[in-house]
């Protein structure tokens, strides 16, 4: 199938970054939100970024407004009834994702694709809300999403081969480089990333190390770019609590189940880089 224009879910941090990178690749795009506010909050952060981008020397300032002209915004499902394909990148609410499939399902045309951008949840409990479980397929991207080369495909039992196809080539078309997952709760990166993050809670709990110490362990180590704890930040204490509870649900087993640390944190509002406090603090008083 060829792709001509997108229709994407939510304009928050990953939707408008989504929305971004399909502009600027020539995809006619869509952005759909819930409320007009919401909606101009989201076009602000792409304006932003395209405008970051310009700056470092990224983009030319005429691909910039031409990738500006390709966007438009709305509140109504119905304005993505003439997409080829609809990227959904709301919040991560199985019960909430499954009704706006089913809505999408009666609006958009038959043979239209649909991909979710979630990081946890099963694609399969998805699709199924849909009559085009054949053509329901995960386009996991990551954060920030202009800049990480990474995405992950990720296909269902029933995800037709001719949609796996249409989804890899789409997604090299956005810039970026695609790896294939099957269909189990956190995919390649997140089954791998989680637990040990979790992990590195459980030492700064137990004592193993003061959170700096850890950090720099890994970091000089390893050769990691950003310490646990303060990628966990970054990340959101939050974010990573509500994925790691969705994995435990899936497999049962310890090493995704999140410890008394982070969910006592998380409870406290202390959710990283955006409250301004999560395992360091950021801009405000200690």
């Amino acid at each position: 199938m060829k792709i001509g224009s997108v229709g994407v879910l939510g304009a928050g941090l990953m939707g408008s970054g989504i929305a971004e990178i399909c502009a600027r690749a020539g995809y006619d795009t869509v952005v759909r939100e819930v409320s007009p506010e919401l909606a101009d909050k989201g076009l602000r952060r792409i304006q932003g970024s395209m405008a970051r981008a310009v700056e470092k020397g990224k983009v030319t300032a005429a691909d910039a407004d031409a990738a500006r002209g390709r966007l438009r915004t709305t509140t109504s499902l119905s304005d993505l009834r003439e997409c080829d394909v609809v990227l959904e990148a709301i919040v991560e609410d199985l019960a909430i994702k499954k009704e706006t499939y089913r809505e999408l399902d009666r609006i958009c045309k038959p043979e239209a694709l649909f991909c979710s951008n979630t990081s946890s949840l099963t694609i399969t409990e998805m699709s199924a809300a849909t009559a085009r479980p054949d053509r329901f397929a995960g386009l996991h991207f990551f954060n920030p999403v202009p800049v990480m080369k990474l995405v992950e495909v990720v296909r269902t039992i029933v995800t037709s081969e001719a949609t796996v196809e249409t989804v890899v080539a789409f997604a090299r078309s956005l810039g970026k480089e695609p790896i294939l997952a099957r269909d189990n709760s956190g995919f390649v990166v997140n089954r791998l990333l989680v637990p040990y993050l979790l992990d590195a809670v459980r030492a700064l709990e137990e004592g193993v190390g003061t959170r700096e110490d850890i950090d720099r362990g890994m970091e000089l180590g390893c050769g990691h770019p950003m310490g646990p704890l303060r990628l966990l930040d970054f990340v959101g204490l939050d974010t990573t609590y509500a994925i790691a509870q969705i994995m435990f649900d899936e497999y049962r087993e310890k090493r995704f189940a999140p410890p008394p640390l982070l969910k006592r944190m998380v409870l406290a509002g202390r959710h990283g880089r955006k409250s301004g406090r999560g395992f360091y603090e950021y801009g405000g008083k200690a």
